[in-house]
């Protein structure tokens, strides 16, 4: 049987499947025999949404409830065996109430009292209301990252604890001498207080509640930072910007919301190869266009390559309304590529932060 049954490789839409546990269109890859190239039956194979479903129903598997031998020329002719049932959980959301009481108090808000640093209170409060940026009070200051799909539920938020001055996460000194990041999420602190219960946590993009509202053909730009993320939409606002916490959660999935869109990552130094494979995985599962920028990797110095710079720690080198603002960022043909283009957004931004 290792030899014998084998998932069938992508050649295409048509080689994958709906998933009979949580019903994915194209999301299924039924095992085939190589001896005779037919498939199994048609609950035999694996889900490619692993953390979401993880379905997979193997040739063992299924020959064993058969309780016949694979060897037998005729165990396609045997009674199918009915897969396991398998209800998958309903995805659990932050109560309202919640959600907007956090929006109350920027004033105690150590990453809104840094955005205001950086770009003054006209653009600081567009930053806010595009993002819905909240706070909590887990830790004095805590600024709250909100996952709302783009069907407007809230998934839940993370957590993080800046500093105020210098928009660098604030870190904890352990007794044995390193430092641990402050970060949580809302839904574990809201099980811990007793708000809520058995929380099933499925994330979304953060910011993809935007793409409810923006037209398909503005292009999407995807970092790995919530910050960043909020820092760049100041300086480019021609990109829809979204983060994905992690490159672990760079899932087809998740990115099924971008189908029919141009989409542009940009990783953080160090990080270009793996998500350039991550982009190739993406391409082949989603129908979009995903594309890398490698700005980091052709300007960073040594020093910055040391330090794991992102984004966000390139563009605040410039004021949001310096026409300096060099001409190197990628972008997709459908834009402009010329320091004009961008120009004309940045006086936007700043002709809105004047008045």
């Amino acid at each position: 049987m290792r030899y014998r049954f084998t998932l069938e490789k992508y050649k295409g839409g048509r080689t994958r499947h709906a998933c009979p546990n949580c019903g994915k269109a194209k999301e299924f890859t039924r095992y085939i025999d190589i001896q005779t190239g037919n498939y199994l039956a048609d609950h035999v194979g694996r889900c490619n949404r692993e953390v979401n479903c993880g379905y997979h129903y193997t040739p063992k598997q299924y020959f064993a409830a058969l309780q016949i031998s694979p060897r037998e020329k005729d165990y396609q002719r045997q009674r199918v065996a009915k897969p396991p049932e398998r209800v998958p959980k309903q995805i659990s959301t932050i109560p309202f109430e919640l959600f907007r009481e956090s929006l109350r108090k920027h004033a105690e808000n150590n990453f809104v009292r840094y955005l205001h640093i950086l770009f003054g209170a006209g653009i600081t409060s567009e930053l806010i209301k595009r993002f819905y940026i909240g706070a909590s009070d887990y830790w004095n200051g805590s600024t709250i990252f909100w996952q709302i799909d783009v069907r407007g539920r809230i998934r839940s938020g993370k957590i993080m604890l800046y500093d105020s001055a210098t928009g660098k996460r604030a870190k904890e000194l352990r007794a044995d001498g390193s430092r641990l990041n402050k970060i949580t999420w809302a839904h574990s602190v809201l099980q811990k207080r007793g708000i809520i219960q058995d929380f099933n946590l499925r994330q979304c993009l953060f910011g993809e509640h935007q793409l409810a509202a923006q037209p398909g053909s503005k292009p999407v730009a995807i970092v790995e930072a919530e910050k960043t993320a909020i820092i760049a939409t100041a300086y480019l606002p021609i990109f829809t910007w979204l983060a994905c916490g992690s490159l672990t959660n760079l899932t087809a999935d998740k990115c099924r919301v971008l189908t029919g869109r141009k989409v542009i990552l940009f990783p953080d130094l160090n990080c270009f190869d793996k998500w350039a494979g991550k982009a190739k995985h993406l391409q082949a599962l989603l129908d979009c266009n995903v594309s890398v920028s490698d700005l980091l990797e052709r300007k960073a110095s040594k020093a910055d390559k040391a330090q794991g710079f992102d984004l966000a720690d390139y563009l605040i080198k410039y004021q949001p309304e310096d026409k300096a603002l060099p001409d190197e960022i990628y972008i997709p043909a459908s834009v402009s590529n010329t320091v004009e283009a961008i120009a004309r957004c940045i006086e936007a931004q700043r002709r809105k932060k004047a008045a």
